[in-house]
């Protein structure tokens, strides 16, 4: 719906305008004069289809890497003794690093540069991975997966912060849904290839394949992402970094897709959190791999992130999304259904709506932020996460009151208040230094 004026992220001139990207955490301390403005990397090129290849493949081993373990709770419970709410630090403790660290990782990329930063965090995770799998100590377990989590936090904001700095900006949504597009196939495959590998040679080779396999991605990614062009380094200062994150929290564009963020990765992970335990109860009776099969949904999502991206490219964010969020609450209301047929469809509709919102809305943030966008990337995802948790213990309590009538009218709540963000975001106009750009 219009609005009569230019939204953020859509109709507007780049950030860059006629010079260099103003990515000042530390304003006005240029340290040399920038280069004249290259051109960004356009859909279609040879550089584009390797940036994709680069990205894709960290996307990929990002959440192999930090979810491959959520197969293994039940054995690690056996072989260390912890129960099952011990067992589950090896994958909560790898979240709750990251999601805290993530502010750090996106600064230091403000100084250092993005795919250095990058690098370093693939190549530590999938060697961190490998020592897991060597652990026979529960404390230094976790301890190494604490270390993944940290480490893997200098991957996901800053790669979108990347792409926002050296993509042509028409072409900005289809390189982040195929980004997104990367890490849900990654999630879904970590957590099959483990549970596959669990089952045949133990939990062990496991995590040493899942770390391999980071490895390979790593290679990947230095080989095929290509050298900043657009980007400036800067001196760190700690006030400068406190402005610029006070800047991105006063712009109200920018905390409703915070927002946003916080309340879509909610009410997926309830969903996800709390069908199993609908499914493996009668009248269903399925067993756990044929319930882990259903993680195979995720294959919609890869399609929804690259389609969605490119619909927001053409047809504007303030559409798309709530169209995305919209498909999410169709297939929700599938899953109210007896059938099962009917509700696994409802859990692929809402997947592929689902990663198709998320896809246009960490986009947006990167095009709307003037500075340090690997910071207010950071941010989005802190909230993201903090959905995540937060939401998803709650669903688990109105599992205990009602079934999954509770999860289900939970779950729908928390969409409705995307698609009332949504709405909210629409008739936001942009901020200032847009209008200025012209």
């Amino acid at each position: 719906m219009s609005t009569g004026a230019p939204m953020p992220g859509e109709g507007e001139r780049s950030e860059s305008g006629a010079g260099a990207e103003p990515h000042a955490l530390l304003a006005g301390s240029v340290e040399a004069e920038p280069a004249p403005p290259a051109a960004r990397i356009a859909a279609g090129t040879p550089a584009f289809r390797r940036l994709n290849a680069g990205l894709f493949a960290a996307g990929f081993a990002t959440f192999a890497l930090l979810y491959s373990v959520q197969p293994l709770l039940p054995l690690f419970a056996d072989e260390f003794g912890t129960g099952a709410a011990g067992a589950s630090l090896a994958l909560s403790l790898s979240t709750g690093t990251l999601a805290v660290a993530l502010l750090v990782a996106s600064s230091l990329s403000e100084v250092t540069g993005r795919k250095p930063v990058m690098l370093a965090a693939l190549f530590s995770s999938a060697i961190l991975t490998l020592a897991v799998a060597l652990a026979d100590d529960w404390s230094v377990l976790l301890a190494l997966r604490a270390a993944t989590g940290l480490a893997l936090s200098g991957l996901p904001a800053v790669a979108m912060a990347f792409l926002v700095d050296e993509v042509d900006r028409p072409a900005v949504g289809r390189a982040m849904g195929l980004y997104i597009g990367g890490s849900a196939i990654g999630g879904m495959s970590g957590r099959l290839l483990v549970a596959l590998l669990a089952d045949h040679f133990g939990w062990r080779v496991a995590l040493g394949v899942t770390g391999a396999v980071g490895l390979v991605a790593a290679v990947l990614l230095w080989r095929f992402l290509p050298p900043a062009r657009h980007f400036v380094a800067r001196r760190p200062d700690v006030p400068a970094l406190a402005r610029s994150l006070l800047a991105h929290l006063g712009d109200r564009g920018l905390v409703l897709l915070f927002a946003e963020g916080f309340l879509l990765m909610g009410a997926f992970v309830t969903l996800y959190n709390y069908l199993g335990f609908r499914l493996l109860a009668p009248p269903y009776g399925l067993g756990h791999g044929a319930v882990g099969a259903i993680f195979t949904t995720y294959l919609f999502g890869t399609v929804a992130s690259a389609w969605m991206g490119t619909l927001s490219d053409r047809f504007s964010r303030r559409r798309v999304l709530p169209a995305s969020i919209a498909v999410m609450a169709a297939g929700l209301g599938l899953t109210m259904l007896a059938d099962l047929a009917a509700i696994v469809a409802g859990v692929a509709l809402f997947t592929f709506g689902f990663f198709g919102a998320h896809s246009v809305a960490s986009g947006w943030v990167g095009l709307r932020a003037e500075t340090a966008k690997a910071q207010a990337s950071s941010l989005y995802l802190l909230a993201y996460y903090a959905g995540s948790s937060l939401a998803g213990t709650a669903g688990g309590l109105l599992w205990t009151a009602g079934g999954w009538t509770g999860v289900a009218g939970f779950v729908a709540a928390l969409t409705a208040m995307a698609i009332g963000v949504s709405w909210l975001l629409a008739r936001t106009p942009p901020p200032a230094w847009m209008r200025r750009a012209g």
